[in-house]
């Protein structure tokens, strides 16, 4: 048999380490902190190597846009509210940290369900089966309601819905994004598919209502991106729908002579998609001078959002006092 040719590595050429430029140096390593250490001095010992690189730039991101009082806001799935965030983006809101948040229609189901009920999210499997899936008639009712009166108003899908829970003095209402826009003045807006919802198949339904409600929102949230400009844009847990709604803000918004850009677009998801890591991660990057960027960070977020809210909330809590005891001095 005659053997296969082997390639000669002896004539390789090699050069220090010390040479080198490396990627990872042990300043960066993460370090371990006592068990009654501070959430900052927690939060400082993590690595400073991808990840936890990125989730500090996006706080620092933040902060830089509330001192710069730049604008501050996110789309957001609806799985954010079922895995118990609401309160953590409502303390945003009363803090004057959020500026606008886009819920899909699915979004509002779960809201006003949590604030009405204080229960949400039924056996889908189940229901399908039974042919009930979906077929609560409280949440298509109070739902498709408000989609009405928002277009016989001429109002947004998601302040009507808001209105409306602070106005039946909802049980669970303090729990709400929904009515915590009305209460703190913050544009929280729907944006829905069609077909999509649970509010859909029933009788209540009204889909040129719905339409005229969501359109509106649609209106009220380019208002809100107009100015986004310097600030930061986070999209959380919305794969399509919320980021085609990014994108077509953008485009309007930037049609009507406000020359939307500099922003950071950050994508927190479990996994990072197509449209997700366009809208708004590379769109950031590509109506950015050099003063924005785009960021994607994964995992799960009921451990990724509550750090970036201590995180952000303890910074700025920081800047606070340095501000108080500079202008003191």
């Amino acid at each position: 048999m005659k053997p296969q040719p082997q390639l000669d590595l002896s004539l390789v050429r090699t050069y220090s380490v010390h040479e080198r430029e490396n990627k990872v140096e042990t300043a960066a390593f993460g370090r371990t902190v006592p068990p009654d250490a501070s959430f900052a001095a927690f939060f400082g010992s993590l690595p400073d190597i991808l990840a936890g690189r990125e989730l500090r730039a996006v706080v620092a991101a933040i902060v830089a846009a509330k001192k710069g009082e730049k604008r501050v806001l996110m789309t957001m799935g609806a799985h954010v509210i079922k895995v118990g965030l609401s309160p953590l983006l409502i303390d945003w809101m009363a803090r004057g940290v959020l500026d606008g948040l886009a819920l899909n229609g699915a979004g509002a189901v779960h809201d006003s369900e949590v604030a009405r009920f204080g229960s949400t999210s039924e056996d889908v499997g189940a229901g399908i089966q039974s042919g009930l899936f979906g077929m609560a008639r409280e949440t298509g009712e109070f739902i498709n309601g408000a989609a009405q009166i928002a277009q016989k108003n001429g109002h947004g899908f998601g302040e009507t819905l808001g209105a409306a829970l602070i106005q039946e003095n909802a049980p669970f209402g303090e729990l709400s994004l929904l009515a915590a826009g009305q209460k703190y003045g913050v544009p929280v807006t729907v944006h829905v598919a069609i077909g999509s919802d649970i509010p859909h198949p029933q009788p209540s339904m009204d889909g040129a209502a719905t339409g005229a409600a969501t359109f509106n929102d649609f209106k009220i949230w380019a208002n809100c991106v107009k100015d986004l400009s310097g600030g930061v844009l986070l999209n959380v847990g919305s794969a399509v729908l919320l980021p085609t709604i990014i994108e077509k803000s953008l485009a309007v918004t930037r049609n009507l002579g406000h020359d939307v850009r500099d922003f950071t677009g950050v994508n927190f998801d479990f996994i990072q998609s197509y449209r997700s890591n366009w809208n708004p991660v590379r769109r950031a990057n590509e109506l950015s001078d050099g003063a924005g960027r785009g960021i994607s960070i994964t995992g799960h977020h009921e451990l990724t959002i509550p750090l970036l809210v201590a995180a952000v909330n303890q910074q700025l809590a920081t800047e606070d006092t340095q501000r108080g005891t500079e202008e003191f001095i």
